[in-house]
C-alpha cells in the first residue's frame, strides 16, 4: 500500500459520498480530469513500479484510462485498454473475460485484441477504483490468457472495506493504492493508515 497525502486531501475537499458506498470524484478523477493532479498521480504510480520491468500498462475503459495513460507515459511504455463491448474495429483473435459492474449492475465481457499483449510482456494493471476487485480480476485473467506476467496493480482509490484489495493481496498480487479508504459511514471518509 502506498498512498499520497495530496490525493487524500483532494478526496476530503472535493468528493461526495452517496448511498450504496458510492464515492463521487467526478470533479477531478473520472468525469472531469484535473490534468496536473493526474500527472502527479502518474509520477507516483510510475515511481512505485519503476523497477518492476513493466512493458505495458493495462486498464479497462473508460474511467481508468486517464491514470493508466499518465503512468504509462512516465514509464515510457504503451498503454492498452480493454473494451467493455465488442467493436467492429477489433479484428482477429481477442482475450476476453466477464466482469460484473456494480455501478452499472450488469456483466460486461471485456476484450483486448491478442496483438497487444503477448507472453513476453510484464503488465501493470491500473484502475481508478478498487472495491470488490471484479475489474482487476478480469484484467488479471486477460494477462494470464496471454501468458504474460502481472507486475501488480495500481489503483487511484481503494475502498478497503469492500475487500477486493485484501483478497488480491492474499493471492500474492501486488496492490498499490494511492488512497485507501477504510470507511465512509455517515459520509465521513476514514483512510487506512
Amino acid at each position: 500500500m502506498s498512498g499520497i497525502k495530496e490525493l487524500e486531501d483532494k478526496i476530503l475537499a472535493e468528493a461526495e459520498v452517496f448511498p450504496g458506498d458510492i464515492l463521487k470524484v467526478g470533479s477531478f478523477l473520472n468525469q472531469q480530469i484535473d490534468t496536473s493532479f493526474m500527472t502527479l498521480m502518474g509520477q507516483e504510480g510510475a515511481s512505485l513500479f519503476k523497477d518492476a520491468g513493466v512493458t505495458k500498462v493495462l486498464t479497462v475503459e473508460a474511467s481508468g484510462i486517464a491514470l493508466a495513460f499518465a503512468v504509462a507515459q512516465k514509464l515510457g511504455v504503451p498503454m492498452v485498454f480493454a473494451k467493455k463491448h465488442g467493436a467492429l474495429n477489433i479484428s482477429g483473435e481477442v482475450y476476453s473475460s466477464p466482469v460484473y459492474s456494480f455501478t452499472h449492475k450488469k456483466t460486461f465481457n471485456i476484450v483486448v485484441s491478442r496483438e497487444y499483449i503477448d507472453p513476453s510482456d510484464v503488465v501493470l494493471i491500473c484502475d481508478d477504483f478498487l472495491a470488490k476487485g471484479n475489474a482487476l480480476n478480469g484484467l488479471i485473467d486477460i494477462v494470464e490468457q496471454a501468458g504474460a506476467r502481472v507486475a501488480g496493480t495500481l489503483i487511484a482509490i481503494e475502498k478497503g472495506f469492500q475487500g477486493g484489495g485484501d483478497a488480491l493481496r492474499k493471492k500474492g498480487i501486488r496492490v498499490e493504492s494511492l488512497a485507501l479508504i477504510d470507511s465512509m459511514e455517515g459520509g465521513n471518509i476514514v483512510f487506512r493508515r
